[in-house]
């Protein structure tokens, strides 16, 4: 497996509480991770000469703002190109986003900002006004990430969530707060994962524990046990107790393979995935991990 990007974690903690949130994110989360492990992690990235991208994404990043500038920093002097995933919280004014945005200029490749109604009260909220306003004048790339509602149609995304509006994937909190909301289909449709390249993902999700997920809530290794060239190179898809009957037949495959208990209809095959590892995290613990992504907390 070769990666091209790591998307860093950088904490599970957020100024919102979203119903359609994969890590549950909320002010409560814990996992924060340390500047000296967001160095490890960059240097881990130089040794599998294939990565050129990081990004620093939560939960909320900003809530960190002095670990993630000095993270970004560090970055771009070992030659990555940086992304940002932020929901705008501080742009509570363009003057004000100025100032926040003010020490990325030149250092950021990429800044998605989240804006929807999950968000906030509008879809294009002012916050996200603001913080386009700011960028544009510091020559900040930026995009906004749209989320639609359960009742309103959206595009169905592989990999990273794109600038069109887009669908919402039932796993995370959406299983639990937003299915009731969605239409239900049958169980037996869910043969393949539509969102993630279980095989060859090209990026995956790194968190401040070590656990690099192929998909939220699926660990295909960890850093701090094993460095990262290690693990894309050790990775066998086929192999791997939950990646393995993924990629056979879906979340239906993962079901019968382990015998679970399933019901008979589901709001997508996100949905019908998470339910079945909840039912498996015992039996899989350093996979199915940690337990910020199954809203268990201590």
């Amino acid at each position: 497996m070769e990666l091209n990007g790591l998307h860093l974690l950088l904490t599970y903690q957020c100024t919102f509480e979203c119903d359609h949130c994969f890590v549950w994110g909320s002010p409560w989360q814990s996992g924060t991770m340390s500047l000296s492990l967001i160095d490890d992690i960059l240097q881990q990235a130089i040794e599998t000469g294939s990565v050129e991208w990081i990004y620093f994404e939560g939960g909320e990043p900003f809530l960190y703002y002095q670990v993630m500038l000095a993270g970004i920093s560090l970055a771009v002097e070992r030659g990555f190109k940086v992304g940002i995933v932020t929901n705008s919280y501080w742009a509570t004014s363009a003057e004000d986003a100025l100032l926040w945005l003010s020490p990325l200029a030149g250092k950021v490749d990429d800044l998605s900002i989240s804006s929807d109604l999950f968000h906030f009260s509008e879809k294009v909220s002012q916050q996200s006004k603001n913080a386009s306003i700011a960028a544009d004048k510091l020559n900040i790339p930026i995009g906004v990430i749209t989320i639609e509602q359960p009742e309103c149609p959206g595009i169905s995304t592989v990999g990273q969530i794109p600038p069109e509006p887009a669908s919402i994937m039932y796993r995370g909190r959406a299983a639990d707060k937003l299915v009731p909301k969605a239409a239900l289909y049958r169980s037996q449709l869910f043969t393949e994962c539509p969102h993630e390249d279980l095989t060859n993902p090209g990026r995956v999700h790194l968190d401040s524990f070590g656990n690099l997920h192929i998909c939220q809530g699926i660990s295909i290794g960890n850093m701090l046990s094993d460095s990262i060239k290690k693990i894309c190179q050790d990775f066998n898809p086929s192999s791997h107790p939950i990646i393995g009957p993924l990629l056979e037949g879906g979340p239906v495959k993962l079901a019968e393979q382990y015998h679970l208990p399933m019901n008979n209809a589901y709001a997508d095959a996100c949905h019908m995935c998470y339910e079945a590892r909840k039912m498996l995290r015992e039996q899989f613990p350093h996979i199915l991990t940690p337990d910020q992504m199954y809203a268990v907390t201590s």
